[in-house]
């Protein structure tokens, strides 16, 4: 049919139909993440001024600083991260494909790996060195302080929080590797399928 009436929507069905409806919002997503990241020093910075932790001891103070280096590193770290991935998640499928959501949750998944791993790796690793050799028992006291309560860790986490972080990037990978294969799979098939289909029609059989 080629009445306006019950036809006008085509254009939003195939902005749906190439993927677009779920690479656009997700790009933004990322954008927001990263800002997100970005200002959460900014966050513990105030937490701590208005929990009066700079009205604290000397040994206090010098040790939320420490702290806060490591979180502003990774948090600029982490920008960067989900700033880099809002251009590719673009990429994740191409007009044509039929099998475009799985593949940019599949991104979504390797992306938020790829950011806690690092987090608990640069943090994780960061804290436990600090209080193993700097703050000791103060760190518990510092982490309510802060709202980090996770933040306590023990010398055995200096090796840990490292490893911790590598396994969760390698799992999340692998997780979303998974999708990919059977997205392409799929999308591959299909387009096989149609041109097989195409000549066919083109060349028929008397």
């Amino acid at each position: 049919m080629n009445n306006k009436f019950l036809t006008f929507i085509k254009p939003y069905l195939s902005y749906i139909d190439n993927g677009h409806l779920y690479r656009k919002p997700f790009s933004w997503l990322y954008s927001i993440f990263a800002i997100l990241n970005l200002i959460l020093p900014l966050v513990v910075l105030f937490m701590v001024v208005d929990n009066r932790v700079f009205r604290g001891e000397p040994d206090m103070i010098i040790s939320f600083l420490l702290v806060w280096i490591i979180i502003t590193f990774a948090s600029w770290v982490s920008f960067q991260l989900w700033w880099d991935r809002k251009s590719k998640v673009i990429d994740t499928s191409v007009e044509g494909d039929e099998f475009v959501a799985t593949a940019v949750f599949s991104h979504l998944i390797q992306t938020i790996g790829e950011w806690l791993g690092t987090w608990i790796c640069i943090v994780g690793f960061g804290t436990a060195l600090l209080t193993t050799i700097i703050l000791g028992d103060e760190m518990s006291h510092l982490s309510r302080e802060i709202g980090f309560g996770f933040l306590q860790t023990s010398k055995l986490d200096i090796v840990l929080m490292p490893i911790y972080g590598f396994l969760i990037i390698v799992a999340t990978r692998f997780l979303a590797e998974q999708f990919k294969a059977l997205t392409s799979i799929a999308n591959n098939t299909r387009k096989k399928t149609n041109n097989s289909n195409n000549n066919n029609n083109n060349n028929p059989s008397f």
